[in-house]
């Protein structure tokens, strides 16, 4: 009989352990067979504040998830001893009283018909009674995200009449979360340096009177370009992430047909937009115009998530520009970010050549 309770209490142990490491910890979980895998994990957003209402994102994840499922856990002050609140299993959760002075995380699950995948968000602010300031209007940040430019902070307004209100800036990932306080940063404006490049900047406001204090933590900016005028992170680019002195690249050209003769009367051009090392690009514009002019002609399109584009041209009374003598129908084509000047910006101009048959 000692025999079966020692293995009994191994096997509590080792289930405690287990729940432990799923709702215990922030951060990307495993998946099981080959279902989804997190590549930023679930952030909450909402007042941590008796009566109010909490909210989970899903997160970024692999393997194109089907359905998403939730578990909320109550953790202590410092976001550890986490235990699992029963019935707590929606996208979002009203704080109650037996949160008060706890903090919070959300575990999401992620599913496939290949299996599934955890995610533990990062906890959240100390939950406060209802007593506590409430925040009538959120606090937000204003101003452009780029090295150099300044951040405005507005602490929004607050019911309790809060005593003091404190703003602290905090500089995340890219996906906005693996939050960091920046030591020094607690004025209503803020100054991007670059060691913000790359990140996204998150504001956070806590009001504080006689009966408690609450936290209010804003959406994430934008990210940052990098130094170099790079979006940070890997694959493709939207090309309004792009700033100077980064260039987009005409780096793939082909035509159909394969050789263009006389009885041709439209062409497509297919062109790849690259920039950052060869990152596709999605969203710029793309013109082309033959070298001399008036002998096809299109409209400029727009790249789509593999950086490529198809231009479509017909033919005009100007082809071919020199019957027997003409060996190549020259392109000059352009990539731009929409709003850029032509001649400016990001934009960039190639020409490229395909063989004629023009006997």
């Amino acid at each position: 009989m000692k025999r079966l309770n020692i293995a009994g209490a191994i096997l509590i142990a080792l289930g405690a352990l287990i729940v432990g490491a799923v709702v215990g910890q922030p951060g990307n979980g495993r998946a099981a067979g080959s279902g989804p895998v997190a590549t930023a994990g679930p952030t909450i957003s909402g007042t941590a504040q008796e009566g109010q209402a909490l909210s989970t994102s899903n997160g970024s994840w692999t393997g194109s998830p089907t359905s998403y499922t939730y578990a909320w856990s109550r953790c202590d002050a410092s976001g550890g001893s986490c235990v699992a609140i029963g019935g707590a299993a929606a996208a979002t959760y009203t704080a109650v009283t037996a949160d008060v002075g706890h903090t919070l995380r959300v575990t999401v699950t992620a599913q496939n018909t290949g299996g599934s995948g955890t995610a533990t968000s990062a906890s959240s602010a100390v939950v406060s009674d209802n007593t506590a300031p409430t925040p009538a209007t959120a606090p937000s940040i204003s101003g452009t995200p780029s090295v150099g430019a300044t951040l405005t902070a507005a602490e929004g307004t607050w019911s309790g009449s809060p005593t003091s209100v404190a703003v602290a800036w905090l500089r995340c990932d890219a996906n906005g979360d693996s939050c960091a306080t920046i030591s020094g940063a607690s004025g209503t404006t803020y100054v991007l340096t670059q060691a913000d490049a790359g990140h996204t900047i998150r504001l956070s406001v806590t009001a504080t009177s006689p009966t408690g204090s609450t936290t209010f933590v804003s959406k994430q900016t934008a990210a940052l370009a990098a130094p170099n005028g790079c979006p940070a992170g890997t694959g493709t680019i939207q090309v309004a992430d792009l700033a100077m002195p980064a260039r987009l690249d005409i780096s793939e050209s082909s035509i159909t047909p394969k050789l263009v003769t006389l009885s041709t009367q439209a062409i497509q051009l297919h062109i790849t937009v690259t920039a950052c090392n060869g990152r596709p690009v999605e969203g710029a514009l793309v013109y082309a115009i033959p070298i001399p002019f008036n002998q096809f002609g299109g409209n400029e399109e727009t790249t789509g998530a593999d950086g490529t584009v198809t231009v479509t041209q017909t033919r005009e009374r100007g082809f071919p520009a020199r019957r027997r003598h003409q060996h190549l129908l020259v392109e000059f084509v352009r990539a731009r970010k929409p709003g850029d000047p032509l001649l400016g910006g990001v934009s960039t101009r190639r020409a490229v050549a395909f063989p004629v048959n023009l006997p």
